[in-house]
């Protein structure tokens, strides 16, 4: 752990309660651990939000780069292919 800076957190009275609960109960050594185990979860998180995003968004570039059908020709296409499965169903030929 690098250098340590000491800030002031304000909480509800309920937050508090239980910092000094787990703390008490002897989970944890202080309340300091306790919070920065939760910043480093929330870290991790963001981290994993941002990669997410950035897949999303590698994905609707390439979506962009790629080519484009008009919508009434797709849906044309899987009405038919839809229709053809049924009568397929149908005929008892699965």
């Amino acid at each position: 752990m690098g250098k340590l800076e000491r800030i002031t957190v304000t909480m509800p009275e309920e937050m508090a309660a239980k910092l000094r609960a787990a703390v008490a109960s002897g989970e944890y050594a202080t309340t300091s651990e306790i919070v920065r185990e939760a910043l480093r979860d929330w870290s991790d998180e963001q981290e994993r939000k941002e990669a997410a995003l950035a897949r999303l968004r590698a994905m609707i570039d390439e979506a962009d780069a790629g080519p484009s059908y008009p919508a009434e020709q797709v849906f044309a296409e899987i009405r038919a292919l839809v229709a053809e499965q049924a009568t397929q169903y149908r005929s008892g030929d699965k």
